[in-house]
């Protein structure tokens, strides 16, 4: 044969760009996996103290000093502890998916210059910032796992919660949900410079979190209204951790909640624009 047929003949090892992809991918979600695994002890107290917290506040200690949130009657304190539950999983899962992305991010983009390694990665740059969002919706999906069972056990005698776990709807709606804070998180993440990360947290974490329906169901807030108009259900319908905290109701309890018609449609919604919203932030912010 020739040595022109040799130059001519297709490259045995060569790889397809999907392929190449694919590899440099999965390599960044081990390389933050194995991160986890060192740190693992930092993710546990990260994801458990604040609902550990708000549970033995609002759960345990109240009824212990004789106040109660929702009504003082027995049945009231078991219906407010039920919804409480998936409020927790909920805002557990948005925290773990602005921690996890957002505030990692910041240090990536800050002082550690971390992003430039990654975006030399054999791979588009889009595909980088999709993986900061995997990686941040597996860390939420890890968090709900870990919180269902500590906001279920921790309460005072007689204010139990009553958990229906629906399976399909719960296998269905918790990785939407983790993916849409994920992509949230991302959008955060390359907003907001790293020196200004804290007003983050006091113009949009905090009003996201009182008014995602962590505390009540939404239907709760018919009475707030001007006229006949129920301005603060309206208002709060932009909220995307309402969506992520009803979700989590109608997976775990059977408590009244947000149609799935309703739920699934907007997640979806919220989780392609961020995610398109970020990945324009994202390649403006390692261009420039």
């Amino acid at each position: 044969m020739s040595p022109s047929t040799n130059r001519d003949a297709p490259d045995a090892t060569a790889r397809s760009p999907f392929a190449a992809g694919r590899s440099a991918l999965l390599a960044l979600l081990s390389r933050d996996v194995t991160v986890l695994r060192k740190d693992l002890r930092l993710f546990l107290l990260r994801t458990v103290i604040q609902p550990f917290l708000l549970c033995f506040v609002f759960l345990f200690v109240f009824p212990k000093i004789g106040q109660s949130v929702g009504g003082s009657a027995p049945a009231a304190q078991v219906s407010f502890a039920t919804v409480l539950v998936a409020g927790v999983v909920g805002i557990s899962i948005m925290f773990q998916g602005v921690q996890s992305v957002a505030l990692v991010m910041s240090q990536e983009f800050g002082f550690t210059r971390e992003i430039e390694d990654r975006v030399q990665a054999p791979c588009p740059i889009w595909l980088v910032a999709l993986e900061k969002v995997l990686s941040g919706a597996i860390q939420g999906m890890v968090s709900a796992a870990i919180v269902l069972p500590i906001a279920a056990l921790v309460h005072a005698r007689g204010v139990e919660a009553s958990i229906h776990v629906h399976w399909l709807v719960m296998l269905t709606l918790v990785p939407l949900a983790c993916l849409a804070m994920g992509s949230l998180g991302l959008v955060l993440g390359t907003s907001f410079e790293p020196r200004n990360i804290g007003l983050m947290f006091g113009f949009i974490i905090l009003p996201i979190t009182f008014l995602g329906g962590t505390y009540y169901e939404w239907s709760r807030l018919a009475p707030v209204k001007v006229g006949s108009w129920h301005w603060l259900q309206t208002l709060v319908l932009v909220n995307p951790l309402l969506y992520v905290n009803e979700g989590m109701r109608a997976s775990f309890t059977d408590v009244a909640h947000l149609p799935l018609v309703v739920i699934y449609p907007v997640l979806i919604g919220f989780c392609a624009g961020f995610l398109s919203l970020g990945l324009r932030n994202f390649r403006r912010r390692v261009l420039s």
